[in-house]
């Protein structure tokens, strides 16, 4: 069967392609630092439960009373990057949304347990005791499943050829598991999540180093957390480009001077950044970072458009003309961050405010 049968029209645009990818791209780099600290930080509590030192305990306290905050900053700011995905590439996303409904649909539960369980850890941390493991692992459970159902609809959208599978199996319960970038693609997610949370760790407690010498000691943990998981993250990497196609591959590997160099300017700032966190330079390792992060993401893109050149550009959508509503939108959003960050200055300078 011809894929290109399989995939929708794509609807006109109200405002050029630009605008829309412009708050895509900058939308995603808020949620995507948020859900990494909020997923790394789950995963790297869990980790110190498991061992059962007591002396850890100050550290995964630090993280019961976070997690939910940043649960709820991840759900957040995860709506508009998806919404603007659904603008730029609806017929695709919608499409393998629906082939893999019930999973999709299963997020919402998921993601309603992990803020459940990440609640208790947090308000009952001293009573729980020994159960802290197993709601802490509730949540951190619930977030990795999550994730690897998003990973699945974002590489199931770049297939149509698989979405005939659809005939085989109509009852919205497929998954893309036969393509060989899903898993390592998971797993260099899960790796750079617990990378970025260890950096936070640490940049949290640099700021309190000032009025508490001991914290230090959790600066250093931290940045031990970000230099080896970027490790395995790395070592991940080359897995992932590995099983890319073989096109899409040959575009990083100097098919394409912009490929490339994004490639491998990203790749070379990860580095630095563990040489600079194995010397606990918290400052020269966030800026290596965040900067690694948004070249990460505009290569993501750049990737995303290279699987589907085949079947659309993005740049060739009907455009009508219609302003209003980004204006509209461009007031709120800057409303909204004003409204979050007036949010989280209150949160850190009030002990008693709770999400």
């Amino acid at each position: 069967m011809d894929p290109t049968q399989l995939i929708p029209h794509a609807l006109p645009i109200p405002v050029e392609w630009g605008w829309f990818y412009f708050f895509q791209v900058l939308t995603f780099i808020l949620h995507i630092l948020v859900m990494n600290i909020m997923l790394g930080a789950s995963v790297i509590a869990l980790v110190h439960h498991l061992r059962g030192k007591a002396d850890t305990e100050a550290l995964t306290k630090s993280i019961s009373t976070k997690l939910p905050f940043t649960i709820a900053f991840a759900v957040n700011f995860g709506v508009a990057p998806l919404l603007f995905m659904q603008v730029l590439y609806g017929q695709f996303l919608y499409t393998s949304s629906v082939l893999m409904a019930v999973y999709w649909l299963g997020i919402v539960g998921l993601v309603i347990v992990a803020y459940a369980s990440a609640y208790i850890y947090d308000f009952r941390y001293v009573p729980l005791g020994s159960l802290r493991t197993i709601f802490i692992a509730v949540t951190t459970l619930c977030l990795l499943v999550t994730a690897f159902i998003f990973t699945n609809n974002m590489t199931f959208m770049l297939s149509p050829a698989s979405w005939a599978t659809y005939f085989d199996n109509p009852w919205g319960t497929l998954l893309n598991l036969s393509d060989p970038t899903v898993l390592p693609r998971y797993l260099h997610f899960v790796a750079s999540s617990i990378a970025v949370a260890g950096l936070a760790l640490a940049i949290f407690y640099r700021i309190k180093v000032k009025n508490d010498p001991a914290a230090q000691r959790w600066v250093r943990h931290g940045m031990n957390w970000y230099a080896y998981t970027t490790m395995v993250q790395m070592a991940l990497g080359l897995w992932f480009l590995s099983a890319l196609p073989e096109p899409v591959k040959h575009l990083l590997l100097g098919g394409s001077l912009p490929h490339t160099l994004i490639f491998a300017f990203s790749a070379s700032l990860g580095i630095f950044s563990i040489s600079n966190a194995l010397r606990y330079n918290v400052g020269t390792s966030t800026a290596l970072s965040l900067t690694t992060v948004i070249l990460m993401i505009l290569l993501r893109d750049m990737v995303r458009d290279a699987y589907l050149t085949p079947y659309f550009q993005v740049n060739d959508r009907v455009v009508t003309g219609q302003y209003l509503p980004l204006a509209l939108f461009i007031l709120i959003l800057a409303a909204g961050l004003c409204v979050v960050a007036w949010m989280l200055r209150t949160a850190a300078t009030d002990s008693e405010v709770r999400s």
